[in-house]
């Protein structure tokens, strides 16, 4: 295996990125190699053959299987505001905010995103009934991705 020369500046560069975007991983590529940091129990920072892992920059990942192969412009979605894990309740035990069927308004707290140990509250972006829950509790989430649709 070749030995591969990181460039610094531009770790530095994602790592003050992540701190001001308040994303958790980020990922670039470049002549055939990509570099990712992210943040968890510590920085890790890999490099890999570009042809592992995609090397745009908001590329969208694969569709699962069984899942809408556009779920970005799903209409009367919810989007998720940042990346983190969403939780459907206020605290462990707690009732969840919504279920199927439940009529939201507009501005109602619907689930609660964690972002680097802070709790997110997320609203209804308009008043109806909540159609489908396309997120399970406990979920890790990106930015944008669909997590409630409101008829």
């Amino acid at each position: 295996m070749s030995k591969i020369k990181l460039d610094e500046d531009l770790i530095r560069g994602l790592a003050a990125l992540m701190d001001e975007t308040g994303l958790t991983e980020i990922e670039v590529g470049e002549k055939g190699y990509t570099v990712r940091v992210s943040k968890g129990g510590g920085m890790t920072i890999a490099a890999a053959p570009a042809a592992a892992v995609p090397s745009v920059i908001g590329a969208e990942p694969p569709a699962s299987a069984g899942a809408p192969a556009d779920t970005t412009n799903l209409a009367g979605a919810v989007n998720s505001p940042m990346v983190g894990t969403v939780y459907m309740a206020p605290e462990p035990g707690a009732p969840v905010f919504i279920r199927v069927g439940d009529t939201v308004e507009e501005g109602q707290t619907i689930l609660i995103i964690e972002a680097m140990k802070t709790m997110n509250s997320v609203a209804a972006t308009h008043s109806g009934t909540i159609k489908e829950i396309l997120i399970d509790n406990e979920q890790p989430v990106e930015y944008g991705q669909p997590l409630v649709i409101i008829e």
